[in-house]
């Protein structure tokens, strides 16, 4: 009976550590996984994917609520973790970043392509079924073929 009941016990302790894991896996993914610039870079090329650029600043009103609804909603997270290397960077601390990719507004969404080369500049704040049709848009090389507004009506 002392046997049964410890190995029972270790099962129980066994099944609530994978619970644990499982659980903690599955938050880590709600989340967008940002990364320092130069890692994103990195990251990107190794990764053969785009990259999405965001400069903000803490002062920054729009910033926050970007922060708060648009790197928020559930789709954007899984989209941009997936499909883009996703690079957060404070334009206060990382200034001579922010004159490189010409920042006059906050917040700024460049997107990137895999080599670091430029593809497009969205300055402002952007909604988050805004954000889904850029990051397609993108993702799908479909700037290369046509204009925004024409992606948007064939998507719609």
């Amino acid at each position: 009976m002392n046997k049964n009941f410890c190995k029972g016990f270790l099962l129980l302790f066994f099944f609530l550590g994978l619970i644990h894991i499982a659980s903690a896996t599955h938050a880590v993914s709600d989340e967008i996984q940002w990364q320092t610039y130069q890692n994103g870079i990195a990251n990107a090329k190794s990764e053969g994917k785009k990259i999405f650029l965001h400069f903000y600043s803490t002062l920054c009103g729009y910033c926050k609520i970007m922060d708060q609804k648009t790197f928020k909603d559930a789709s954007v997270v899984q989209y941009l973790n997936e499909n883009f290397v996703p690079i957060k960077v404070n334009a206060d601390q990382q200034r001579e970043l922010a004159i490189q990719y010409r920042v006059t507004g906050l917040p700024s969404n460049w997107f990137l392509q895999t080599d670091s080369e430029k593809i497009a500049n969205r300055p402002g704040y952007i909604a988050p079924e805004e954000m889904i049709s850029f990051l397609k848009f993108i993702h799908t090389d479909s700037y290369k073929k046509m204009s925004l507004s024409e992606f948007l009506q064939i998507r719609k």
